[in-house]
């Protein structure tokens, strides 16, 4: 049996371009479009190992592997959470992708390569439109600095959420909200400060943390708390940012 190699690369490439992107559209990641080809040229040589005379065993785990590793170069690292989504996407999307290629080709031949070919701009054009989305709320995310009282710092990936508009009542000062789990190791909670929240169902006590400041896009932030919640449910949000940045 010939295999030309690049033919297969090509094929590979397309694939997992059309993979990448996929991922990219569904969870929102507004991920550059040079990360998506350099994962999509990594996918696409990863095949080259078929090549090689290895047992199936091995040949699953270097696919796998493989498939990792692409993950990494496109959508890099940010926590458990968001890599086991990127995975759960990308293998599912493959699944279908791959199931849907393989009728096609038992079906009409060779039709499945020119799927494959008209698929790839139809699903560019629709990550350049998801793109065009995202920008319109770039500025609602952003790279916060935190300095805590000990001079201990923490970067987070933070997002402006309409929905927070926490003041402590007396110190006058806004709250910013922080996943605990971010907080670990960073700073010991002798003794919290614990503010009255006012939510839709109920009254509650949220425990913030005095800080030195917040440092934003260089500009530095001397009024703020840091409230402590359990859970972001973005995988993208590290910090919810008070609304009050937006007026400032």
């Amino acid at each position: 049996m010939k295999i030309y190699l690049d033919l297969l690369l090509l094929l590979n490439f397309i694939y997992d371009f059309l993979l990448l992107m996929t991922v990219s559209i569904t969870l929102k990641r507004n991920t550059k479009i040079i990360r998506i080809i350099l994962g999509s040229f990594f996918g696409s040589l990863s095949t080259l190992i078929i090549i090689i005379p290895l047992n199936n065993y091995i040949l699953l785990f270097l696919n796998i592997l493989s498939g990792i590793i692409m993950l990494l170069i496109t959508f890099d690292y940010h926590n458990l959470s968001y890599f086991i989504n990127n995975c759960l996407y990308l293998y599912m999307t493959s699944v279908i992708l791959a199931g849907f290629l393989y009728f096609l080709k038992i079906q009409f031949n060779n039709l499945a390569y020119i799927i494959s070919l008209l698929l790839a701009p139809l699903i560019l054009y629709l990550y350049i439109i998801e793109q065009r989305k995202l920008k319109k709320i770039v500025n609602y995310y952003q790279k916060i600095l935190i300095t805590f009282k000990n001079n201990q710092t923490l970067e987070l990936m933070g997002f402006i959420d309409s929905g927070n508009k926490l003041q402590d009542p007396i110190t006058h000062k806004y709250i910013i909200l922080v996943n605990k789990k971010h907080l670990k190791g960073i700073y010991n909670i002798r003794s919290p400060m614990y503010i009255p929240i006012h939510t839709v169902n109920k009254n509650s006590l949220l425990e913030c943390i005095s800080i030195k400041n917040i440092i934003i896009n260089n500009k530095v932030y001397n009024n703020y708390l840091v409230g402590v919640i359990d859970n972001i449910q973005d995988d993208n949000i590290e910090c919810l940012l008070n609304y009050h940045l937006l007026e400032e």
